[in-house]
């Protein structure tokens, strides 16, 4: 069933779908430039985000994966975060999710460790994966001389949503890697796009069924969404183990994503994991990035992050 959109959004939505059919009479296609350019847009909808008692940029390994570390509290010891932004996998980076960083580390009282990985069509699957994983294994390398304590957790929005699960799929059996906690805000988790919900909020509600599709094609250099690639780089569709970390997850009830985040919440639950999920109705895809437009539900997001995190 077609989500309710919230009247907080209406305008925002209006304005938006004008746009698009604007963009789509004048014959303007797809792009990396155009998509990275209006996620950047949303952003004006984002204040700077709290002050942070200490902030550092580095590069981590040979391969100099560019992070930022925030550090809310360097007299406390306190887990680790890793911070996966989204953005399809083709777009965003550490300063587009800035301020979501921040607020993270203050609501996880955690030391946060955002990852700039490679993005598609430049470095298209699994290259941004490679990456994530190579952080993974490697973060207390960053944090010499910082006070950390063993607890690790990981959190993304959406393809960031996307790489946190599949980091938790491909290390099942990796003993050199424990996850704790892993907090999924509307994550993509099934690349097939399969489920009701992508045709059913699909159109109009900022996150386009078509835009999907292309981002995907973009990743993994296919033209077939059914391809065997797809198909097992897909978190829903792997294995699912009671030693997956315990998990909060986080849907939009407009959003194309919702019905897959619900039913990975679900297979967690079936496997024996612990697992909240938390629907917000109103609520299209990316609606932690124009915070400004939806204060309650962005700030009721952090507390359950914080609830999670630190319960």
């Amino acid at each position: 069933m077609r989500g309710v959109i919230s009247p907080k959004l209406t305008a925002f939505l209006d304005q938006a779908n004008q746009a698009l059919a604007e963009a789509k009479e004048s014959g303007i296609s797809f792009s990396a430039e155009r998509v990275r350019g209006s996620l950047k847009n949303l952003t004006t909808f984002l204040d700077e985000g709290p002050e942070i008692a200490h902030i550092e940029d580095k590069y981590l390994g040979d391969q100099r994966i560019p992070v930022r570390i925030y550090n809310p509290s360097p007299n406390e010891t306190l887990p680790v975060l890793l911070h996966f932004h989204g953005g399809g996998h083709m777009c965003g980076d550490v300063e587009v999710y800035d301020p979501i960083s921040r607020k993270l580390a203050i609501a996880a009282r955690a030391i946060v460790i955002c990852v700039d990985y490679r993005l598609a069509p430049e470095h298209p699957f699994p290259a941004g994966i490679d990456d994530c994983q190579y952080a993974l294994e490697h973060y207390k390398k960053l944090l010499s001389g910082q006070k950390i304590n063993e607890q690790l957790f990981i959190a993304g929005d959406s393809a960031g949503g996307a790489i946190c699960t599949s980091l938790v799929m491909n290390n099942i059996d990796n003993d050199a890697v424990k996850i704790d906690k892993q907090v999924l805000i509307y994550p993509s988790v099934d690349y097939t796009m399969s489920l009701p919900s992508v045709e059913e909020n699909g159109h109009g509600y900022l996150l386009e069924r078509d835009k999907v599709v292309w981002y995907f094609q973009q990743y993994f250099q296919v033209s077939d969404l059914n391809d065997d690639i797809v198909k097992k780089a897909s978190p829903l569709l792997g294995y699912f183990s009671s030693n997956m970390p315990e998990s909060l997850v986080i849907v939009g009830g407009c959003d194309p994503l919702k019905d897959e985040g619900i039913a990975y919440a679900k297979a967690l639950e079936s496997a024996g994991v612990r697992v909240k999920c938390h629907q917000f109705p109103g609520m299209v895809h990316a609606f932690m990035l124009i915070e400004n437009l939806v204060k309650e539900e962005c700030e009721k997001t952090y507390q359950l992050i914080s609830e999670f995190t630190q319960g």
